[in-house]
């Protein structure tokens, strides 16, 4: 009697998530359609002065063109300029400085190929994802094609700020030791200096419990429970890309273009074979979640270094605290629908006993903070199966001189995943403060070589 119990509050915990997820999904869906549908209304009865903004754009053109770019990298679900109309991810951070890039990647594609995608969207060309990995995993070997790269100049005498969010994080990472191993084809010269810096704002360096809430089994890591949240997403997934409506697509892409799902390609027993669970990203594993897993983060992290000659800075978040030596939710009502039930789930979080754990040492408490999407201890920095050189960063001033190599970082209390992205209204101040001080450090206080003095002048990583 008591296992039914368990089975019907399970079920009904699945009900509630996928409605909630499936109503933040039409929100910002119907959000960037109105914010449109203004728009074209505003410039057909309202026409801005174009004389004017000619004018002020050839003001500042020189000085913005002499700046690294500063590259936003969106998460999991994300999207870049360009997708949903004008609706933006970074809620519209892009626009507090100059030169700054927001790239569209796969919301649901692996790490490996959003890598991919990054670079050439900055060089241009067409995508190749490797001839070794897309036999493995049964996709094409090339995917769009960029007729003009956004920053075709990269290269190690131009070198780039990123700043990733959730998943971007690592995307940012993977990167950079491609260019170290020299990965892309055709580009012998490629090196860990085209990075200038990377700061990740609540990144998944170290995966996150979620995953196994939403659905991930915990014994490996990569295959899926038969009911969960996950199943629920890729079927609709695959529908949507079976489907394949041009204008719908070209508003909102999952990424998965390269695995030629399409219903042109696919046929009516191609769709009930992904269905079935036959064929597909779904299967091989080439898809975003099974990175983020404790154990894909643990396998993919041992490839990955921490380059003496980068800065790298981290911003952890965390949506709880103890109460009489229990880990809690802080404030319901501060959190955001789409990510209350996983916050109270995820503080309570406990390894199935039954399956060993995924590191020695391995300890619940240590996972059990988190924001919603992601553990606080894996955001601050990389830590598994090696733990990289870090600094907490208590006293902004205690921080200069900055040093590369280390992974800078503060834990930001109160904030959920959500809370600097989508919807600026819901961080307040904090979200001026927060991006304000990314890319002030990105212009004043990062540098390949050493800089001209600029007193009195600290670094910023504001709470």
């Amino acid at each position: 009697m008591i296992r039914w119990w368990i089975y019907a509050l399970q079920l009904a915990e699945l009900i509630i998530s996928s409605l909630v997820h499936m109503l933040y999904g039409l929100y910002v869906f119907s959000t960037a359609v109105a914010g449109d549908l203004s728009q074209i209304l505003t410039e057909r009865f309202f026409k801005p002065n174009a004389n004017f903004e000619v004018q002020r754009h050839d003001h500042n053109r020189t000085n913005a063109d002499d700046l690294p770019p500063i590259v936003l990298v969106h998460g999991i679900f994300g999207f870049g300029k360009g997708k949903l109309g004008s609706f933006s991810y970074f809620a519209g951070a892009e626009k507090k400085a100059e030169r700054v890039l927001v790239p569209d990647l796969g919301s649901l594609t692996s790490v490996y190929d959003r890598a991919r995608e990054l670079f050439y969207y900055l060089k241009g060309g067409q995508v190749d994802y490797g001839e070794e990995h897309s036999k493995a995993y049964g996709h094409s070997q090339f995917g769009r094609i960029y007729e003009q790269g956004h920053y075709p100049e990269w290269d190690e005498d131009h070198p780039i700020h990123f700043v990733g969010h959730s998943a971007g994080a690592q995307v940012v990472r993977v990167l950079q030791q491609m260019l170290a191993d020299k990965e892309f084809k055709g580009y012998e010269n490629t090196s860990e200096h085209w990075v200038l810096s990377i700061t990740s704002l609540s990144g998944a360096f170290n995966g996150t419990t979620r995953t196994y809430f939403d659905g991930m089994q915990p014994d490996d890591g990569k295959t899926m429970k038969p009911v969960s949240l996950l199943q629920l997403c890729r079927i609709g997934v695959i529908i949507y890309d079976w489907l394949d409506i041009p204008w719908l697509k070209a508003y909102y892409n999952f990424g998965f273009d390269h695995f030629n799902m399409s219903r042109k390609k696919l046929g009516l027993w191609g769709l009930v074979d992904c269905l079935l669970g036959n064929a597909g990203p779904f299967v091989t594993g080439d898809w975003i979640l099974p990175d983020l897993t404790i154990q894909g983060s643990m396998e993919m992290n041992s490839r990955l270094q921490t380059f003496p000659d980068t800065f790298y800075f981290s911003y952890a978040t965390k949506r709880t605290r103890k109460i009489l030596g229990v880990t809690l939710p802080s404030g319901i009502l501060g959190i955001h629908p789409l990510l209350s039930i996983r916050v109270l789930q995820m503080s309570q979080w406990r390894h199935p006993p039954d399956v060993p754990p995924p590191y020695k040492g391995y300890r619940d408490e240590d996972w059990q903070d988190n924001d919603g999407a992601l553990n606080t201890i894996s955001m601050t920095h990389p830590r598994l199966p090696i733990e990289h050189p870090s600094r907490l960063v208590v006293d902004d001033s205690d921080c200069l001189p900055l040093q590369p190599g280390i992974w800078y970082y503060k834990i930001i209390g109160e904030a959920d995943h959500i809370l600097f992205i989508v919807n600026r209204e819901r961080a307040g101040v904090q979200f001026d403060l927060i991006y304000d001080s990314i890319f002030e450090r990105c212009r004043k206080h990062v540098f390949r070589r050493t800089p001209p003095t600029l007193p009195n002048q600290a670094l910023s990583l504001h709470n």
